[in-house]
């Protein structure tokens, strides 16, 4: 305990962290700050309703989108960018075989991100600027001057706080601890916790929740967070040998062996997100349009896929399901696997390599996907069934808790390995000195 405390002062560990605060701060206060031009009051009758997208992405945001500051778009134009990117890559073999240059093929790639992360951010500005034109709660409009130039500095408030959260997001990677753009999130939805539990105390001082209710929620808070962080690192690991010769006359071949590490989740927090714009993106567009004008298709179809219906919850498992496999297609190809493992001289035990490999690890990689679909459904579906059943004021599991035990773990890991590799550098440096004075 000692030696830990004292390597996380002396080294640079420290600095990282305080640096990660001081960023974290830094874009908590940008999302205070109001976008020009918008009345407020009007706009909260807006995120009323949490059932549509846009409460979905307010909860990312920390409550920026509602207040429609200046950073309301977040970070999710560059992860939408980052998702589409990963799948042109697997699917165009120009950006394949940029890939596989190395670093300077990912810098070229990132920066593909960043120029689609800006198109994205002036399409979503645009149509935020849009809609709060259209928008108005009892013949008060949300818009004191609507027209071009409105239109014009929202799209560049908009895109240049999405930009700035994208760069503060980078900094914090290279310098502080963590992933920025998932600590960005982490940040917004942990904000938003404070208030979801002075909602749920005024609940129970009201009786509307008894104590047993708030009991229950608090146990099944924790046993959901075991569950997450089980999943979360759960491997299932398929051993690989490769041959060592040794050099000495006489002597019998020696082999090494290690290990591929599949994750029961290969595709994170991805199908939720995907499946969730999916759906809640009907109820968003009628919410931003009159019912007159909207088509009475889409009329019917928001009918039907009302948040916590049973025809919402069977297509929203379908949905996480579909893109569970999907996505772990993309980023795990087994022919490649197969591949660098015979080049590398390598072989599974009782599988010969090449054809038979691949489809030994696709079989495996299958089994091991329909354990996570199973498990991201339950935990995207629990939420929802409280929200039905209890009336609890929060979400309870879902997007929210993959993204913050994914977070947290990650990023104890990462300073875990850090302290041990200053403790390790200590040690070796004590050895030396000791060895120059004999």
């Amino acid at each position: 305990m000692v030696n830990a405390l004292s390597s996380f002062t002396k080294g640079g560990l420290k600095d990282k962290l305080l640096f990660t605060l001081f960023a974290l701060i830094i874009y908590r206060i940008g999302s205070f700050i109001p976008l020009p031009g918008v009345d407020a009051s009007v706009l909260a009758h807006m995120f009323d309703d949490q059932s549509g997208i846009l409460g979905m992405f307010d909860m990312f945001t920390g409550g920026a989108l509602s207040r429609m500051a200046v950073l309301a778009l977040n970070i999710m134009p560059y992860i939408s960018a980052s998702i589409i990117m990963q799948l042109m890559v697997a699917v165009t073999p120009e950006l394949k075989a940029l890939r596989e240059q190395g670093a300077v093929g990912y810098q070229k790639i990132n920066q593909y991100t960043r120029y689609l992360t800006v198109l994205i951010a002036v399409v979503q500005a645009y149509g935020i600027a849009i809609g709060l034109e259209g928008y108005a709660v009892n013949g008060v409009a949300a818009v004191y001057s609507p027209g071009f130039f409105f239109r014009m500095s929202t799209v560049v408030s908009l895109t240049a706080g999405a930009m700035f959260v994208v760069w503060l997001g980078e900094q914090i990677t290279q310098r502080g601890f963590g992933q920025g753009a998932s600590l960005i999130i982490f940040a917004g939805i942990i904000a938003n916790l404070p208030s979801a539990l002075t909602k749920t105390i005024e609940l129970g001082k009201v009786g509307q929740l008894s104590p047993l209710a708030i009991v229950f929620l608090l146990g099944l808070t924790f046993l959901s967070i075991w569950i997450v962080s089980f999943f979360e690192q759960a491997e299932r690991r398929v051993q690989v040998h490769y041959p060592k010769r040794n050099m000495a006359a006489g002597m019998p071949a020696q082999s090494n062996s290690s290990y591929i590490p599949l994750k029961i989740n290969t595709a994170d927090v991805i199908p939720a997100i995907f499946a969730s714009s999916l759906i809640l993106m009907p109820a968003t567009i009628v919410k931003f349009v009159s019912d007159d004008s909207s088509p009475l298709w889409l009329q019917k179809a928001v009918g039907y896929l009302q948040h916590g219906s049973a025809g919402y919850m069977i297509l929203y498992a379908v949905l996480i399901a579909f893109f569970c496999f999907f996505y772990t297609a993309i980023v795990f190809n087994p022919k490649d696997t197969s591949d660098n493992i015979k080049k590398s001289g390598g072989f599974i035990p009782g599988i010969r390599p090449g054809e038979q490999t691949a489809s030994y690890l696709d079989h495996i990689l299958t089994r091991v996907t329909v354990i996570g679909a199973a498990y991201l459904v339950g935990i995207c579906l629990l939420p929802d069934i409280l929200i039905t059943q209890m009336s609890v004021p929060f979400y309870l599991g879902g997007t929210t808790l993959l993204i913050v035990c994914n977070v947290i773990l990650k990023t104890f890991s990462q300073i875990q390995a850090q302290m041990m590799t200053q403790q390790y550098e200590s040690v070796l440096k004590k050895l030396n000195r000791s060895k120059r004075f004999r």
